[in-house]
């Protein structure tokens, strides 16, 4: 620790003693022909021996603009862009700190002069609502990819985890000439393009393909990036292959090959790895399942998708996928995308948990581990039709297919101690599961606009077919003990009550589901002020059934057992009116919709007809926003949402589901729907020229007739658990996070930023049949600095302190705090030439978690890389858990319970991989630059 100190102090005297120059630079544009101001010009600045930009800006409505910045460089290029105007140049010498050049004329380029010389291209170009970099003024290393150029790009943020952030806000989606790469996840995109192929960065607001159509405003609360090829560009092969062995019979590989033919492309890839990498180029890719059904991810990086752990998460997993992307157009009016995914796994885990069970008057204690092994496998294909008619009628057609079978086997122990630490029940349980599901989707939308005011009609209709089977093989053996009523003397407790299952279950579930919505949009002030009158409608119905069969004398499963077997007949059908009115100018945008909303659930019990349930709801819905553009560089956002959710039918069931011996479960068919109002509001500000972002948020939710369970533990530790409504909860959250990036010189730059984040709820729950209210608080803050020496090092630390603070309303629970360090560092050499050595150094300490458990680790990954062969190929050596001290162990607090857990990790590894990648895109497999002539 005190070389890490040591080498801080030395970095802070290096940055204190670097030599820069700041300027600030002024002036006013016109046109040259009548002197009138130009509005939204292009200024941007140069250093001088390699065309580096250094700051740009536009100019406002009276053509003035200002620049400032700081650089090592005494004299710089300043350039001044119009569309129609020729490229201004002038030579500025940085000798003093405020230069202001007066009037510069634009001439006019003539429509003659333009037949022989080309004029230079801007490397910003801002328009109405189009952000446009050109690529080839913004210098990176040779092998960039997208996301290194992105990172080079003023105003645009990448994250290690490849999240993209422009002007502080997020990009959802990159396209690559206007269509999608690989479905939606950009960082397939950025990871694996390089940067010789674009020419443009374009970043405009993100809309839906009907909203694009219909030129519908959206908040601009996210943003998409638009690579674009040049013809001469877009027509070769290009890709890359890797592969790595390690210790501990570690390995991964991958590759990927893509064809390009102007509007026809074709990508196929594919990967594997035991290493818990999603599997695509040694874990740069985070998504590789295609159209999944769900995704989280951790703050360390770790992410689950569709229930199976990636990235240093719990259990160690085996991965392997393949896919191919296919877009092309057909005719003149037709679009078509389509990609396929295959992608499988392999996980293994080993848990253990203890956990304090908090009741009103007492505690107990249960404690449990398990061993399981997963084998899953998907595959997912996904086809786009966009038909554009004419100038007015767009036809979309997306059908995607889905299908996924899963093995997983599994053996748990779990037991129960009293308040005394006296074993009171315990069991044994051992499955085996099977799973088969398979998923079809179909979505029509129709749009049709009318005239010249922004007015259209849109139609939409989705249909979803799901069905599933599932074998389930189960052996348990549950334990009761008490005290011995034959011997009260005897201070052990003996076995009362023991349940043994042999058996088979067979399920099947089939889902269907109709949805439509229309909608007719009349404008009330020509494309500013429109009214909105929507209908929507949904029909769902499901076919579940699960059929349990003992083992009889003989060893076949042929007794049936309808305790624990169930058949439905689930119906949920929705409709709902709807009107909305919306206002758009330059500055500020709102909306205001409103819905009534009329359910109707249903449930037939087919094994036990006195639970057959139909239950109706109505109910107003509101969602409202507002977006007010305080300037170029800061906005503030407001939304509220009132919504109101009915009770799952699963609550609503009446019968007892005694499937866990351990936990009956009971459903209440008087439950009322929830409602929530929810609020958020956000204020963004982004200066790229002084280079400060900050941005603040709070939101919170008020909800009345919250479902909650409501357990009763018995004298057994036994539960029984229902459902009830309860009013009271709430929870608001907030936080502000501020950086600023400072350039030293050209080569040198600091960055800090500061964030502060905090938690609040009220939950009103059940402990015992005793209702409470529980209060939890969590603050956090963090704070980043990034020292970069381009090309020659960067470091990267980061500290976040999270205090938790839980306070009950009842005498008997006692109010508890928790408190979690996490220091993380970052360092990158690029010397000597051609090396690049990485470091990712992680420290948690939990002080709260059991003496049992791991309660502190640090996590040190480290990478040294060669490239050569004109930086086409890469050697690769990665030391993964340097030090062997990876551990999960985790600290989970509610209101109920206090619980440890820890469970199995990748340990440490070492690995020596390749990778190569080819390209021959544009002529002989080279990228040309354009010459071009600079009229002063």
């Amino acid at each position: 620790m005190k070389y890490f100190l040591f080498f801080i102090a030395l970095l802070c005297f290096t940055v204190s003693f670097s030599q820069s120059n700041t300027f600030e630079i002024s002036g006013t544009v016109v046109s040259a022909d009548d002197k009138t101001p130009l509005e939204s010009a292009t200024v941007h600045l140069e250093r001088i021996k390699d065309s580096t930009v250094v700051t740009y800006t536009i100019t406002d409505k009276n053509g003035k603009f200002f620049l400032k910045d700081n650089l090592s460089d005494t004299t710089v290029n300043l350039y001044v862009s119009y569309v129609g105007y020729r490229t201004y140049l002038k030579k500025v010498t940085l000798n003093q700190s405020f230069i202001h050049l007066n009037t510069l004329e634009l001439e006019v380029n003539s429509s003659a002069l333009n037949e022989v010389l080309i004029t230079s291209q801007a490397p910003i170009t801002i328009k109405k609502d189009t952000l446009e970099f050109n690529v080839k003024s913004f210098k990176t290393k040779k092998d960039a990819t997208v996301e290194d150029l992105l990172k080079e790009l003023p105003g645009v943020e990448v994250d290690e985890a490849g999240k993209i952030k422009v002007n502080g806000k997020e990009v959802t989606k990159i396209l690559v000439n206007g269509k999608p790469f690989f479905g939606d996840d950009p960082t397939i995109t950025t990871k694996n393009l390089t940067k010789e192929i674009i020419d443009k960065v374009q970043i405009v607001d993100s809309k839906t393909k009907s909203e694009a159509f219909t030129g519908e405003v959206t908040d601009g609360e996210e943003k998409t990036i638009n690579l674009t090829i040049s013809e001469e560009k877009n027509k070769g092969v290009f890709g890359r292959v890797a592969a790595g062995g390690g210790t501990d019979q570690r390995y991964e590989f991958a590759g990927m090959l893509n064809y390009f033919n102007n509007d026809q492309r074709v990508s196929v890839l594919a990967g594997g790895n035991n290493i818990n990498s999603p599997g695509f180029s040694f874990g740069e890719i985070r998504k590789m399942f295609g159209n999944i059904n769900s995704m989280s991810v951790s703050s360390n990086g770790t992410f689950t998708i569709d229930g199976r752990t990636f990235g240093g998460g719990a259990g160690i997993t085996k991965s392997q996928n393949a896919g191919a992307n296919y877009a092309d157009v057909i005719g003149e009016k037709t679009d078509i995308s389509a990609d396929y995914f295959y992608s499988g796994s392999n996980s293994e885990n080993q848990t253990a948990t203890q956990r304090e069970n908090i009741l009103p008057d007492s505690r107990y204690y249960t404690n449990s581990t398990s061993n399981s092994y997963n084998d899953s496998g998907s595959h997912s294909a996904n086809i786009g039709f966009d038909i554009e008619i004419d100038s007015t009628l767009l036809i979309n057609v997306d059908p995607s297919f889905r299908y996924s079978k899963s093995q997983n086997t599994y053996t748990g122990y779990e037991a129960s101690l009293n308040n005394s630490k006296v074993l009171t029940n315990e069991s044994h349980t051992n499955s085996q599961i099977e799973n088969v599901a398979t998923n079809f989707t179909n979505k029509l939308n129709v749009t049709k606009k009318f005239g010249s005011k922004g007015a259209y009609i849109k139609a939409g209709v989705d249909v979803r077919v799901n069905s599933r089977e599932s074998n389930d093989y189960l052996t348990s053996l549950t334990n009761v003990y008490g005290e011995d009523v034959n011997n009260p003397n005897n201070p052990d407790y003996v076995l009362i009550d023991q349940t043994s299952r042999d058996q088979f279950t067979d399920g099947n579930g089939d889902t269907k589901t109709l949805r439509s919505n229309v909608s007719y949009r009349l404008p009330i002030i020509d494309k500013k002020l429109f009214v909105n009158f929507d209908y929507d409608y949904s029909n769902t119905k499901t076919d579940d059934t699960k059929s349990t069969f003992d083992k009889d004398a003989e060893g076949y499963y042929t007794i049936f057992n309808q305790t624990l077997s169930t058949d439905f007949d689930y119906t949920d059908e929705t409709s709902a009116p709807g009107i909305a009115l919306s206002y758009k100018t330059e500055v500020f945008s709102a909306r205001i919709a409103s819905s009534y909303l009329f359910r109707t659930l249903g449930n037939k019990d087919l094994l036990r007809p006195e639970f057959n349930i139909e239950r109706t709801f109505k109910n107003m819905q509101l969602n409202s926003y507002m977006n007010y553009k305080l300037s170029d560089k800061a906005s503030v956002y407001l939304n509220y949402y009132l919504q109101n959710n009915p009770p799952e039918l699963q609550q609503l069931q009446a019968f007892a589901d005694v499937s866990d011996p351990l936990n009956t479960i009971v459903g209440n068919p008087n439950l009322e729907p929830e409602t929530s109002h929810s609020f958020y509001a956000g204020f963004n500000a982004f200066d790229f020229q002084k280079k400060t972002g900050f941005y603040g948020y709070f939101g919170g939710a008020f909800t009345d007739n919250k479902v909650v369970s409501k357990s009763i533990v018995t004298e057994d530790l036994e539960r029984i658990t229902t459902y009830e409504n309860v009013n009271g909860n709430y929870n608001a959250y907030g936080g502000v996070d501020y950086s600023k990036s400072i350039k030293l010189d050209s080569l040198r730059s600091v960055k800090v930023g500061f964030g502060v984040y905090t938690n609040i709820y009220k939950n009103i729950n059940f402990n015992n049949g005793v209702q409470y209210a529980s209060h939890v608080n969590s603050f956090t803050p963090e704070l980043d600095f990034t020292f970069e020496w381009k090309d020659i090092f960067e470091i990267r630390p980061r500290y976040s302190v999270r205090f938790t603070n839980n306070k009950y309303n009842l005498d008997t629970f006692e109010d508890t705090q928790f408190l979690f360090h996490q220091l993380r560092v970052r360092t990158v050499w690029y010397l000597p030439k051609n090396f690049e050595w990485r470091n990712d150094i992680e420290y948690n300490y939990d002080p709260s978690i059991s003496s049992s458990f791991q309660q502190s680790a640090w996590f040190w990954n480290s990478t040294l890389a060669y490239s050569f062969m004109k930086d086409k190929a890469i050697l690769t050596l990665k030391a993964y858990d340097l030090l062997n001290q990876n551990t999960n162990a985790r600290r989970t607090a509610t209101q109920n319970y206090i619980q440890d857990s820890q469970s199995t990790v990748l340990q440490r590894y070492f690995m020596l991989s390749f990778s190569w990648k080819f390209n021959s895109l544009g002529k002989k497999g080279e990228t040309q630059d354009d010459g071009m002539f600079i009229f002063d």
